[in-house]
């Protein structure tokens, strides 16, 4: 899943969001030939494909599958933004419908299906609104060995002005509610699929202990990746204590959006809205890992700690789960994150050792 934050770095930033999570099952009969290549000529491409994500076959594929699957014609596709990964457009509907839309070139269907998963879980809960996915899959191709995938969903219109105190409480019953997946619903954390978290892969294998999965699975794995003699080093003396952070903490799945900032929260009809997520089933208080750079108010805390009060030592998880991010944003963005990673992990190893 593309954040915004990655897009604004590589120096794209899409001008509208919508996301969503369900594929449809029986599909509609094909237009006939004649219907199909008139609607094609039909078609308004108000602005050239662009990003590494896009290409006009795959925007009239797209739109192919949209007039085959949901009985409606496209009359118009706009682009709206794009990154390294993905290019997105806003397609119009003939009945009226707004549509928003991803491609991505040379991925294959893994490249949505996390999302489109995420969001189908998030969107189960009944408590936020969740942009509807119609369908993920495959974009034909003419070109061999390029291949790529596409991710279809309802377009939200966006506006500001929100509640901050709704968007607590509702995040609050989004994480108490109780979990469709049946591993998480009998106590195990991660997701049935991996997906990414930015552009970096965030494994998500299941596993019966939260302290095992945030410490192989979260921190081992990023470590990993940032390859850091010195990080590396910490991680040696930290990782294997975090356990001592969770004394009297009963840890139950819950949910999560995964990458939740700013640029990832929004207000639709009134209503608060996440979309761009990294989802997996965890420690609530992992959800905000990216609170530094989400400028939650007053009024969101207080709604949200009504219905879920800090536990005892959330402090000190707040930086540990601060962590991951904070590496992750290292991997992929280098040095001037460095220094927070370093800081944090001496920060937790000095508590731990007082």
């Amino acid at each position: 899943v593309i954040s915004m934050l990655t897009a604004r770095r590589a120096g794209v930033v899409p001008a509208s969001r919508g996301h969503h999570a369900h594929v449809l099952g029986p599909t509609l009969a094909p237009m006939r030939m004649a219907e199909r290549m008139a609607s094609k000529r039909r078609r308004d491409i108000s602005a050239p494909s662009q990003g590494q994500g896009g290409s006009k076959a795959a925007v009239g594929a797209v739109a192919d599958w949209v007039e085959d699957n949901l009985g409606t014609r496209v009359v118009r596709e706009a682009f709206i933004g794009g990154s390294g990964w993905s290019s997105q457009y806003g397609y119009t509907c003939e009945d009226g419908r707004k549509l928003f839309v991803k491609t991505s070139l040379g991925r294959d269907v893994s490249m949505f299906e996390g999302e489109a998963l995420g969001l189908r879980a998030m969107e189960a809960t009944g408590t936020l609104k969740i942009p509807h996915v119609y369908h993920y899959g495959v974009l034909p191709t003419n070109s061999p060995g390029r291949g790529g995938c596409f991710i279809v969903m309802e377009h939200l219109e966006l506006g500001g002005g929100g509640d901050d105190a709704a968007l607590g409480r509702q995040l609050a019953l989004m994480h108490l509610a109780a979990p469709t997946q049946p591993e998480a619903a009998a106590g195990r954390f991660g997701f049935p699929v991996d997906n990414t978290i930015g552009g970096t892969p965030q494994p998500n294998g299941w596993h019966d202990d939260w302290v095992t999965f945030f410490r192989e699975r979260r921190l081992a794995h990023m470590l990993r990746l940032a390859g850091d003699t010195r990080l590396n080093k910490l991680g040696e003396q930290l990782l294997p204590r975090i356990g001592e952070l969770f004394k009297g903490i009963d840890v139950r799945p819950s949910v999560l959006h995964g990458d939740l900032w700013s640029g990832n929260v929004g207000w639709a009809g009134g209503q608060p809205t996440i979309y761009d997520p990294a989802t997996y089933y965890g420690h609530h208080e992992a959800e905000f890992g990216m609170a530094w750079c989400a400028g939650f108010s007053g009024r969101f805390w207080a709604a949200y700690r009504e219905l879920i009060p800090d536990a005892p030592g959330a402090a000190q998880r707040r930086e540990l789960y601060q962590l991951y991010h904070y590496l992750n944003h290292y991997v992929l963005f280098g040095g001037g994150y460095y220094g927070s990673c370093v800081n944090i992990m001496e920060r937790l190893i000095a508590h731990l050792n007082k």
